[in-house]
């Protein structure tokens, strides 16, 4: 992988708060300070309001935790984002993802296994990846089985994941490294 175009921020480019919050993220998560986090942060008023408003989405949306990460696996793997996909990986374990979800994932919707819920959320966010839009059929799908407030959700969701997709990769941002035990 090339260089990051930005390298991660220390101490003192983050800022104290920002620096030890980064740190319980990676140990919580079992690797090392983010490296997205230690690279966004370097804006540190932009950083704090962008993890506001990612939080809002995730952990702390109104879908299902499971179907959240669904949707941010699939982003992850239409864009081709390493990043955000292994970061994903690990936290959608803790939410019921497994491995037979995580090959369906590289399918698409049309893999066997999903719910049909499920089905037609995948199909959203093809749709919204391919077009930046849903067609008639794909709405109609959503609103069968999601209310408006998760309409929009998801639609905010898979936009905020494709967003950050595209800063991970034009920033070239490295993986993160598993913790040392």
């Amino acid at each position: 992988m090339p260089e990051p175009r930005i390298p991660p921020g220390g101490l003192r480019e983050v800022g104290l708060p920002n620096w030890v919050a980064i740190q319980l993220v990676g140990l919580a998560g079992g690797t090392t300070a983010p490296n997205l986090f230690l690279t966004l942060a370097r804006h540190r008023k932009l950083f704090r309001a962008w993890v506001r408003f990612g939080g809002r989405l995730m952990p702390r949306g109104i879908l299902p935790r499971r179907e959240t990460e669904l949707v941010i696996l699939r982003v992850a793997h239409l864009r081709d984002c390493a990043y955000e996909f292994e970061h994903h990986i690990r936290l959608g374990r803790r939410a019921g993802v497994d491995a037979d979800d995580v090959t369906r994932l590289g399918v698409g919707p049309v893999a066997d296994g999903w719910t049909p819920r499920e089905r037609t959320m995948l199909t959203a966010v093809d749709h919204m990846h391919e077009h930046g839009d849903l067609d008639d059929a794909a709405w109609a799908g959503l609103r069968r089985h999601l209310s408006p407030r998760e309409c929009v959700e998801l639609c905010m969701l898979a936009g905020h994941y494709e967003m950050l997709a595209t800063v991970i990769k034009s920033l070239r941002i490295e993986l993160d490294r598993p913790r040392r035990r």
